[in-house]
């Protein structure tokens, strides 16, 4: 049988559960992970459900319209198994980006990159031509950021992108750009936010004397380094690293947060809260 994940969002109310458990098992759905969040705080409610089944899948997304409309639900139903197209973006630090051609490569990832855009001609990033993944190199100015972007949005959509990821691309996006990647953006920030945003968050780190540096992966937004945050780590540091020290280690974290956050993502895990995120545990 084929793994099928759904996901849905609405006000609390009684009987949620129960509800799409029973068209679960209406339609010889079985159930094999559940979890559910319900935020006191905002009344909201949460729920994410593997479960396997084929023929009557088709029958289950037709039932559940109805449970989804009665209950006023924003909800998602996918193939597990669903390759997801994804375009990365990238300026001159390619660790992120290579960390995930790689995951991608032996299976960890379930995507299929569809092309890397950089600001940066191929020499400059240090890497070698793939021609299974198309490179676009898209200079920017601020005088041609609007045209650069549009080229941009241009190519998700020639390429059926269902995720863009910013790995190390170090250009602030348009507000207008930002609305359109809404949900399906995620960037990777070499900082623990919400603490040193902006240029050369290692530096300031340093500066400042402290004592553990991390790095913070979120979805764009139109409000610099303050989109909903899907995941974040830390590593302690001390008084003799400098900041060299700090960018080092900091490439490590980096690495791990951003696929951490991308696997989430592509596992339907991860859902909006407001500026929050939900992330479901594996």
């Amino acid at each position: 049988m084929s793994r099928h994940v759904l996901t849905l969002s609405c006000k609390n109310r009684i009987g949620i559960v129960a509800a799409a458990a029973q068209a679960l098992a209406d339609a010889d759905c079985n159930i094999v992970d559940a979890q559910q969040f319900d935020d006191s705080t905002t009344d909201n409610f949460f729920m994410r459900v593997e479960f396997d089944g084929d023929a009557g899948v088709a029958g289950f997304e037709t039932s559940f319209q109805a449970i989804a409309t009665r209950f006023d639900m924003e909800w998602s139903l996918r193939a597990a198994s669903e390759k997801r197209r994804v375009l990365i973006m990238v300026s001159k630090f390619d660790h992120c980006l290579v960390d995930l051609l790689y995951r991608a490569r032996i299976g960890e990832l379930n995507i299929e990159v569809v092309g890397i855009v950089s600001n940066h001609p191929l020499e400059a990033i240090g890497l070698t031509e793939d021609p299974a993944i198309p490179f676009h190199h898209l200079p920017v100015t601020r005088e041609t950021k609007a045209a650069q972007e549009a080229q941009i949005q241009a190519l998700i959509e020639e390429t059926g992108a269902e995720l863009v990821i910013l790995a190390r691309y170090m250009q602030v996006l348009s507000g207008e750009f930002s609305t359109y990647l809404s949900g399906r953006c995620i960037n990777i920030h070499h900082s623990f936010l919400p603490g040193f945003k902006g240029a050369k968050p290692y530096h300031q780190a340093h500066a400042l004397g402290a004592k553990m540096i991390g790095a913070t992966a979120h979805y764009v937004t139109g409000d610099l380094d303050e989109g909903p945050i899907i995941s974040q780590d830390v590593e302690r540091v001390c008084h003799s690293d400098t900041p060299e020290d700090l960018i080092r280690i900091g490439r490590d974290i980096e690495r791990r947060v951003l696929a951490r956050a991308v696997s989430n993502h592509l596992e339907d895990r991860v859902l909006l809260n407001g500026n929050r995120t939900v992330v479901f545990r594996r």
